[in-house]
């Protein structure tokens, strides 16, 4: 059994493709916009949150989207902005890391548990929807 075929290597195509949308938001943020580097965080995250639904979506489970999973669908993301802002926040201010490394690099401390949420978010069918 190859762990990497099938959703397994789409969800980490996607988490690639996601982790650079993501950044690039956090960079304009944080870098040209001069946002506090917690709340460019935050910000980057919710946006690059909305692409990684559809993403994962069509792509990653070959699901249809739809409203109660896309409500449901930031439930899969708790634990990883709990994480990943922790994780950013000791690598700044305890570590003294460099601002455009630190997120990426506190990134990917969650992404485990958010393949195994959203999988079961967005692998259950909806019921008369």
């Amino acid at each position: 059994m190859n762990v990497l075929k099938g959703e397994t290597l789409r969800f980490i195509i996607v988490g690639f493709a996601n982790t650079f949308h993501y950044y690039l938001w956090y960079l304009l943020f944080s870098e040209i916009l001069s946002i506090h580097y917690v709340i460019s965080h935050w910000l980057a995250f919710l946006i690059s949150m909305v692409g990684s639904f559809y993403m994962n979506t069509y792509f990653t489970y070959r699901t249809k989207p739809s409203w109660k999973k896309f409500f449901q669908f930031p439930l899969t993301y708790v634990v990883n902005i709990t994480v990943s802002t922790v994780a950013l926040f000791i690598l700044k201010e305890w570590l003294d890391m460099d601002n455009r490394i630190a997120p990426l690099l506190a990134s990917g401390a969650a992404i485990p548990f958010t393949f195994v949420i959203s999988k079961k978010i967005l692998k259950t069918e909806d019921k008369g929807a």
